[in-house]
């Protein structure tokens, strides 16, 4: 049972997948995009790699503000996942992902990731960390 998870922003996808047992998570990709709302590749990219690794659903990070209120990243991270759930008939679960982008970078600097380096690493890894918290949580429930 494989999950694809997402880090959405508004230039880029970070792309992770769980290992098939639904334990680790691991990094496959950044998809960018030149413009924010130009998603139809994107789309159809998240699509030919949910086929690719046979996934049964996606997890899509859901940045809250640190208050718990909902902005406008969170409703835009919304709509996404209505769009994703259209596109490859996938259930889409909304992953609480605040600070996810901050332990991104400060694992990045722990493993001396040049700073110029890291943005191509960034979103991928914050998708890495959405989807192993998910796994985490779901393994938890069931002890």
């Amino acid at each position: 049972m494989r999950i694809l998870g997402l880090d959405y922003g508004s230039k880029t996808v970070g792309v992770a997948v769980s290992d098939p047992l639904g334990l680790t998570a691991q990094p496959v990709e950044t998809i960018w995009r030149e413009k924010e709302n130009h998603l139809r590749k994107t789309l159809a990219r998240i699509d030919r790699l949910a086929a690719e690794y046979k996934a049964e659903s996606i997890v899509l990070g859901y940045p809250k503000n640190m208050n718990n209120t909902v902005g406008e990243r969170a409703l835009k991270s919304l709509e996404f996942g209505q769009m994703l759930k259209r596109r490859t008939g996938l259930p889409v679960v909304m992953w609480d992902e605040r600070l996810t982008t901050s332990e991104a970078e400060n694992i990045l600097i722990e493993g001396s990731v040049r700073r110029e380096n890291r943005k191509q690493y960034l979103d991928t890894m914050a998708a890495v960390l959405i989807l192993q918290g998910y796994l985490d949580s779901n393994r938890n429930k069931g002890s």
